[in-house]
């Protein structure tokens, strides 16, 4: 059974506020629960050599050196959050102060490689005491869906701009490598990686003068300015509000509200034909039960000879299956109603509901990696802005962990990003 236990705020300069963040202001009793995930913790550390501190200057067990550090400063509410919800406990636990590293990324690195492995065999059945489901509530139905992008997206775009760069894209950059094939980002040059991404996509959908291209998430408007400059009229949907007016403003600037349209839409409700379709990082949204409404909806909409271009996170086909209809930190708190596809579940759901079908697939991992690096480094830096804007200290750790989360995904391979290109197979050909 679980009882919560009234335990001191996590920091003294910064309470949690209860009715705001009800579930990282209450520190759950579980002492069973607490007392297995201490055994885990355990053998995660001397698996993959961490050194875990505890208050006082004492140490779980020896590490060596330069090994990634895990700072505990409350680790009975730490262990007793794990115990009860696993890795959303983990998160809940950072937001309320309980708990941080020298480096983030580092140690978030080592926990992302090989995830399957951190929990010992034979114990996965564990995982059945903690892992929740999705709530109905966040199911991106056509009702769901706009809530669900309230949530994130509008949040304030005045946030937003602290941490991305002047073209307002909040999607991987692609990036200049070197001689070994890793990416030179730097801070100046990410405008530039941007546009490179942009263009790229727009040259895979054969985006050009007079080309009708729908765009599926619209952002901030970033690809649609590109595209217009191009020549080509553009209908994008998006269904954030705060993005929609930005977007809107942006186009007008830069005297493009001859070629642009910026509608508040779903996707399913989409309508007209179409040369061109181009979505980035939109399908993460979608939600799995709604992958082939989606990829009937851009056959449904791409005339004759058209071209579909799509930017997605990924993850291996395995590791989506098995955590599809898992509940996680990421969901609760950052992206609710997403799901993740797999490169190979694109290939499928399109063929197997559309005429559409995978022509062409770049992999551009390493280069989200560094992305997701400049905006954690500029919202770290930006923090008294963030907190001047009237977000807490919980939001701003909570922001901290999902960039710092991301990146190590990226790093491992646990996650990747893909530019995927789609063509239909006319009938008669």
């Amino acid at each position: 059974m679980t009882t919560t236990t009234a335990l001191p705020a996590s920091t003294p300069s910064a309470p949690v506020d209860p009715s705001r963040w009800p579930d990282v202001a209450r520190v759950p009793n579980v002492p069973l629960r607490a007392a297995a995930a201490a055994r885990v913790l355990r053998r995660v550390a001397a698996r993959r050599g961490l050194r875990v501190d505890l208050p006082g200057g004492r140490t779980l067990q020896p590490a060596p050196p330069g090994a990634p550090v895990l700072r505990l400063h409350r680790p009975r509410a730490f262990l007793h959050r794990v115990g009860e919800s696993g890795l959303i406990g983990f998160g809940e636990s950072y937001q309320a102060g309980e708990w941080d590293s020298p480096d983030l990324v580092a140690l978030l690195t080592e926990l992302a490689t090989a995830p399957h492995t951190l929990v010992p065999p034979g114990t996965q059945w564990l995982r059945r005491l903690y892992v929740q489901r999705p709530p109905a509530a966040e199911v991106p139905t056509a009702r769901n869906a706009r809530r669900n992008v309230h949530r994130h997206y509008d949040l304030s775009n005045d946030l937003f701009a602290l941490f991305l760069d002047r073209t307002m894209t909040y999607s991987s950059a692609i990036f200049p490598t070197g001689p070994d094939g890793a990416p030179l980002a730097t801070r100046d040059g990410l405008p530039a990686a941007q546009h490179r991404k942009i263009d790229r996509l727009l040259d895979l959908a054969a985006v050009g003068p007079g080309t009708r291209l729908l765009e599926i998430g619209t952002g901030w408007g970033e690809l649609a300015l590109r595209a217009a400059a191009r020549g080509a009229r553009v209908v994008s949907l998006t269904l954030s509000e705060e993005q929609l007016a930005l977007a809107r403003r942006r186009i007008a600037d830069a005297g493009h509200t001859d070629r642009v349209q910026v509608r508040l839409c779903d996707y399913r409700a989409a309508e007209g034909r179409y040369d061109a379709v181009v979505s980035v990082e939109m399908i993460e949204a979608v939600g799995r039960p709604f992958w082939p409404r989606y990829f009937a909806t851009l056959d449904r909409v791409l005339a004759p000879g058209g071209r579909v271009a799509l930017q997605a996170i990924t993850m291996p086909h395995e590791r989506m299956l098995a955590s599809s209809s898992t509940y996680t930190w990421i969901l609760k708190y950052v992206f609710p109603g997403g799901q993740i596809p797999s490169l190979r579940a694109i290939e499928e759901t399109a063929a197997r509901h559309t005429r559409l079908r995978v022509t062409h697939a770049d992999t551009w991992g390493p280069h989200y990696a560094q992305t997701l690096r400049l905006w954690r480094e500029r919202f770290a830096e930006h923090s008294p802005e963030v907190a001047a804007l009237g977000f807490d200290e919980v939001f701003r750790r909570m922001w901290e962990l999902y960039l710092a989360y991301s990146e190590a995904g990226f790093r491992t391979g646990y996650l990747d990003v893909h530019q995927v290109l789609l063509t239909r197979e006319e009938a008669g050909r």
